[in-house]
């Protein structure tokens, strides 16, 4: 049985690391505003991760993948990498000067979210310039 999510209603698939500290679940969150806004459309990395073909095939076919890892540890980008799906748009939330902390709160500021968004956005404006 193929695996299937997600349809491609904006050519821009976004991917959240989603990771145990605030910067992974500020990656999340900005993917889901972004998607609210219509920026794009966030899109299943653990369906990627666990090799589902048509999760793997989805990303491999879409033209525009933006991935949002929370550290350098990078665990959106080496799925990824493992799956042969190309990355050109990556934003890493703590090159941003957002502090990684691993605590039970996983406080998120407003204004964090919205600075990983706009990263986002440029990095995608930025590899459409190139």
């Amino acid at each position: 049985m193929t695996a299937t999510c997600c349809s491609k209603e904006k050519d821009i698939m976004i991917l959240a690391c989603s990771g145990g500290s605030n910067v992974g679940q500020l990656t999340n969150q900005a993917a889901v505003e972004l998607t609210r806004e219509g920026y794009g459309k966030m899109f299943c990395l653990a369906g990627i991760g666990g090799g589902l073909s048509g999760f793997v095939k989805s990303a491999q076919d879409t033209p525009q993948v933006m991935v949002l890892d929370g550290c350098q540890v990078g665990c959106a980008k080496a799925i990824l990498e493992r799956e042969g799906i190309p990355l050109k748009h990556h934003v890493i939330v703590t090159d941003l000067g957002i502090e990684k902390v691993k605590d039970r709160r996983l406080d998120m500021d407003p204004a964090d979210v919205a600075k990983v968004m706009n990263a986002g956005k440029s990095a995608m404006d930025a590899g459409a310039q190139a």
